[in-house]
């Protein structure tokens, strides 16, 4: 890949990046990450404070997954932005966001199978790409804290799937009139998206199934709606190839990831204006802790599938899983990342990009807090530097 100024050649994770129209600062980016603190789906104060905890002037953000309609829920207490009410209270996030400088995308998420009738309208079953459940090795976190059994969801027929795409083009011009600066579309860890592109989910024998092209449909389908409601310059995709959460295996993760990348540069090209970003989450990473990914791989295999997939990628492209600072420095000037997102070092460090800046120690982050519904108590209270050498 040619070298241009704002990568590789001694770029660093602090080194400037113009992201698409966007100037940033920096290139360490907040991941999206499920908080479960939008009690009965609305964001709540505390949400303000949160992001603008972690928000740095030309800094980037990305929100937590944001349902996209009544049936895209699998967590308790996630926000939507399907209603006005839900609208009008991301007002107040993004506005403190903004405040501090920040520039903030709205991740767009629906869960498909990953629900359970208990969060379903009606107490219906979720919806997939398949009639196949979630195995065993996964539980969903309930509303009262315990964990039960995925239940058996109802594939969508092929005549529904434009009503989806629909909730999806809603809800990103919904978050455009909260004062977004752009959304990310959720296709990745194994959720509805990912749910028609990996072929170990995806059992369909229609035009959204079988081949790598039927299985990248409803994904195309969607970026192009987004795409034209708001602009592809406000438009970022999020997939995971090679990870097996939620039981998203597909027998060929390169094949696959090199498919949707093929379909976004075409994408692109036939609407004159690229997208804002592709965010790719490496093989490495682990979800909930719970498990180890069943299809680990070598550090060669894995750094091969994500140096090609960002060879491919005609665009600004965004790795996360399992970053440290030196491994995202490593990946910045390498020129195999222009920005690299962390979650959980975000969550127990607001300050995470003054600390890296300046090296400084990091907090310990407590994981039995991070899905509780608590709105200051392992969010918004862990402490930030007391006398940090450098400001941003």
């Amino acid at each position: 890949m040619a070298e241009t100024a704002s990568q590789g050649q001694g770029a660093t994770l602090f080194s400037p990046y113009k992201m698409g129209k966007f100037n940033l600062s920096h290139r360490v980016v907040l991941a999206p990450m499920t908080r479960c603190r939008a009690l009965n789906r609305i964001p709540q104060p505390a949400l303000a404070e949160y992001y603008a905890q972690r928000s740095t002037p030309g800094g980037f953000l990305i929100s937590e997954g944001t349902m996209v309609s009544p049936t895209a829920q699998g967590f308790p207490h996630v926000p939507g932005i399907y209603t006005e009410e839900q609208v009008e209270a991301w007002k107040q996030v993004v506005d403190a966001v903004h405040a501090k400088g920040s520039i903030i995308f709205c991740q767009l998420w629906h869960v498909g199978r990953a629900s359970h009738q208990i969060y379903q309208p009606g107490g219906a079953s979720p919806i997939s790409s398949t009639s196949k459940p979630i195995s065993g090795r996964w539980r969903i976190l309930l509303p009262d804290g315990s964990y039960g059994a995925y239940p058996e969801p109802r594939a969508l027929n092929a005549y529904e799937i434009p009503e989806v795409v629909e909730h999806y083009c809603q809800a990103a011009i919904n978050a455009i009139r909260a004062g977004f600066d752009g959304i990310e579309i959720h296709g990745a860890h194994g959720y509805l998206i990912d749910q028609f592109l990996k072929d170990g989910i995806n059992d369909r024998t229609d035009e959204y199934g079988g081949s790598v092209a039927n299985r990248c449909k409803f994904l195309i389908q969607v970026v192009q709606a987004v795409a034209k409601a708001i602009g592809a310059e406000h438009v970022a995709v999020r997939i995971s190839p090679a990870i097996d959460h939620l039981d998203a295996m597909d027998s060929d993760p390169l094949s696959l990831g090199l498919g949707v990348v093929d379909r976004l540069n075409k994408l692109q090209k036939d609407l004159g204006s690229k997208l804002t970003y592709l965010h790719v989450t490496q093989p490495r990473y682990t979800a909930y802790g719970q498990t180890e990914s069943g299809r680990p791989g070598s550090e060669e295999e894995e750094a091969h599938l994500m140096k090609t997939l960002r060879k491919a990628y005609q665009g600004t492209f965004m790795c996360s899983g399992g970053f440290t600072r030196e491994l995202g420095m490593e990946a910045v000037a390498q020129g195999d990342a222009d920005l690299v997102s962390y979650g959980r070092l975000f969550i127990s460090n607001p300050d995470l990009v003054i600390r890296f800046k300046t090296n400084a120690s990091l907090n310990k982050y407590n994981r039995k807090t991070f899905y509780t519904q608590h709105p200051v108590i392992g969010y918004t209270d862990y402490p930030f530097l007391s006398n940090p050498l450098s400001r941003l």
